[in-house]
């Protein structure tokens, strides 16, 4: 895997998929490494997809100071990447945490921007979290699953803080409980960095006011994609997201939690495909 320095000496390291012009692909996790996202449906066909893996994940090195874990000072590693990678300017993805990572970068370097999306994204950089009511409620839209009796009390404890987020709640979070996201959701506890999850939003991670205000005059088209399943965030708080942005479009994938690459590839390759082709 091709690795570059950070500016405090950490080894970083990041995948490359697929040809043509890159995409930088934030991950999220938050603190997971970059292998969950695959080729992301087969848009490695279309982009070249530079999936980063943050420090302390994948194969990127462990930090002498885990405080560099925290969200704002990860903006550093991207930038780095940049400018490793010899690029004016760069179109960003990040995905689920990473999108307020990428939030965060678009915030500080505008110009160097040239498209974003935010897939699934939860915009903590905005002070905006997914509320428990908002997760509920999807939750309860999936009530004729067959697994959704077991797993639903499980759910419910874990967002009243009085449960684990135990296995039995990993349904809510795809569009199809079938084999591939399964097996998806088998591989997370060895690609999490746990030390790193607890720090990424810890406090002084976030300004929103100062990054809304810096945002609303970002040049740089922006899709903001929800999943029509997924509480975290929903479609509704996606719209609140895309709201944030001067030149930001809305796109809700039919049947598809927050993983919606493994939900319907086509529809999510296509959709993206036609962001990142389209005019700057």
């Amino acid at each position: 895997m091709p690795t570059f320095t950070a500016a405090d000496g950490t080894q970083l390291a990041y995948r490359l998929r697929g040809e043509g012009e890159p995409l930088v692909v934030l991950p999220g996790g938050p603190m997971r490494a970059s292998a969950y996202l695959g080729d992301l449906g087969g848009l490695a066909a279309h982009r070249q997809l530079v999936l980063l893996d943050l420090r302390g994940t994948g194969d990127s090195a462990v930090p002498s100071d885990p405080a560099t874990y925290r969200c704002d000072h990860l903006v550093d590693d991207v930038e780095v990447l940049r400018t490793h990678m010899g690029l004016a300017h760069m179109d960003v993805l990040g995905h689920s945490a990473g999108g307020s990572l990428a939030m965060l970068y678009a915030a500080r370097y505008p110009e160097r921007v040239a498209r974003l999306a935010l897939v699934t994204a939860t915009p903590w950089a905005l002070g905006m979290p997914a509320t428990a009511e908002e997760r509920l409620a999807a939750a309860r839209a999936r009530e004729g699953e067959p697994w959704f009796a077991e797993a639903f009390p499980a759910f419910q404890a874990w967002l009243a803080g009085t449960g684990d987020c135990d296995p039995l709640c990993a349904p809510f979070f795809y569009g199809r409980w079938d084999h591939v996201a399964q097996a998806h959701d088998a591989r997370g506890d060895a690609e999490f960095n746990d030390e790193g999850f607890d720090i990424y939003g810890s406090d002084g991670a976030y300004d929103p006011p100062t990054t809304r205000s810096q945002l609303s005059r970002l040049a740089a088209p922006v899709l903001v994609l929800a999943g029509e399943l997924d509480g975290g965030p929903s479609p509704e708080l996606a719209r609140r997201t895309a709201d944030a942005f001067p030149n930001a479009e809305l796109a809700v994938q039919p049947g598809a939690g927050h993983y919606p690459w493994l939900d319907d590839a086509e529809w999510f390759v296509r959709r993206l495909v036609a962001f990142l082709c389209g005019p700057r």
